[in-house]
């Protein structure tokens, strides 16, 4: 896989500009669960995703975790290189969900290419601001909605993302994704269970009611 083909604005930057990006990105295969940036990490540059998933979570100090968002091919991570944004410091964590081939863009070029490229500079704005915008609606979300309809809206998600109506995913997998305890998560699906809109199985949960779980998601 090409480094310019996951790189949706590449046609649009001068040829000096895809030169500095060519001869900078490094290129990563990582394996599922390999966490490859941290709250304790140096900045470490833009990362852009030729395949797989990565998950952007931030944890507490007594474990607990939070999915921020999730990244796809040829989206990019800004977060990752927050130190090229004047005083911004977030504390979050990044590891792949899949196995994912991916490309960091060192932050030195980033910040030069910023410097002299209009095209860069709001391509990278129009990603801040929509990011922005998710995680509000995440805090929203976490403040004041029902674990029930979070939890239908995450299955419903997750069922889009794998094009499967039977999930493989744990319990506590969720409650990480969630914010929440596994204890909450099993509670919650077992009343699902009851009220037949899922199927409960060791490692897995089918969607038996998806009309139901979108009204409850709602």
């Amino acid at each position: 896989m090409n480094f310019e083909n996951c790189f949706p604005i590449w046609s649009k930057l001068t040829s000096a500009e895809r030169g500095m990006f060519t001869h900078s990105a490094i290129h990563h295969k990582l394996s599922s669960g390999t966490l490859t940036f941290s709250a304790s990490s140096d900045c470490l540059g833009l990362i852009l995703i030729g395949s797989g998933r990565l998950r952007i979570f931030i944890s507490s100090e007594d474990g607990k975790e939070l999915t921020l968002f999730r990244l796809f091919p040829q989206d990019i991570c800004l977060l990752s290189a927050a130190c090229i944004v004047k005083d911004m410091e977030l504390n979050i964590s990044i590891e792949a969900e899949k196995p994912s081939e991916i490309w960091i863009m060192p932050s030195s070029t980033c910040k030069e290419i910023m410097s002299q490229s209009i095209t860069f500079s709001s391509y990278l704005n129009q990603i801040m601001f929509s990011r922005i915008a998710k995680i509000l609606q995440l805090f929203e979300a976490v403040m004041w909605e029902s674990v029930d309809k979070r939890l239908a809206a995450f299955l419903l998600e997750e069922r889009h993302i794998e094009k499967n109506d039977t999930l493989k995913i744990t319990h506590e997998k969720i409650a990480n994704h969630m914010g929440t305890a596994r204890e909450v998560v099993t509670r919650t699906l077992k009343a699902f269970q009851s009220k037949k809109l899922v199927q409960l199985s060791r490692g897995s949960i089918t969607l038996t009611d998806i009309d139901q779980l979108l009204e409850l998601s709602e």
